[in-house]
């Protein structure tokens, strides 16, 4: 399968919000205090291309959008972002989607950020597993104010080495 990753437009909007609906369903994330119930699900290409906060797709050759993930600034911290509405339908995960997704997005988040911040669910192990392999770190305490309260394991991940 060829995949390519590019910015998001306007016509992906609807197939990303899906994906994501899709995905907090299989986890139990349909509630309050998740990406479930944010006001601008479905609104990615009007929020996202700006250099501080950005959105990538990852689509087949015919078309169908696999997955997505993007980045922008953590409300309340300093010189962080937060890795934003990273998800893949079922039948891409484990392809190397994925992790051509969070390398786009965390290259050009060090641009601009030196740390990188995300928050899941304790039931997504497959998620982690794949945030630690790609060099995050697990933290105690949520950081800045994302509204996702229901949220219950934290990573960070340094994104320049003059940060670390």
């Amino acid at each position: 399968m060829t995949v390519t990753i590019r910015e998001i437009k306007e016509q992906d909007n609807a197939a990303v919000e899906a994906i994501i609906r899709s995905c907090l369903k299989e986890y139990g994330g349909d509630r309050e205090g998740t990406a479930w119930c944010d006001l601008d699900l479905g609104r990615f290409s009007e929020i996202y291309g700006e250099p501080e906060m950005r959105y990538w797709v990852a689509e087949d050759e015919s078309g169908r959008i696999l997955g997505g993930a993007g980045f922008g600034p953590l409300p309340g911290e300093e010189d962080v972002c937060e890795l934003q509405k990273m998800y893949t339908l079922p039948e891409a995960r484990g392809t190397g989607i994925a992790h051509r997704l969070v390398k786009t997005v965390l290259q050009h988040a060090a641009d601009h950020y030196a740390l990188c911040y995300l928050e899941t669910f304790g039931n997504m192990t497959r998620a982690q597993s794949f945030y630690r392999k790609h060099g995050f770190e697990q933290t105690d305490q949520p950081m800045g104010s994302t509204g996702h309260i229901s949220c219950d394991v934290f990573f960070t991940k340094h994104l320049r080495k003059d940060t670390q």
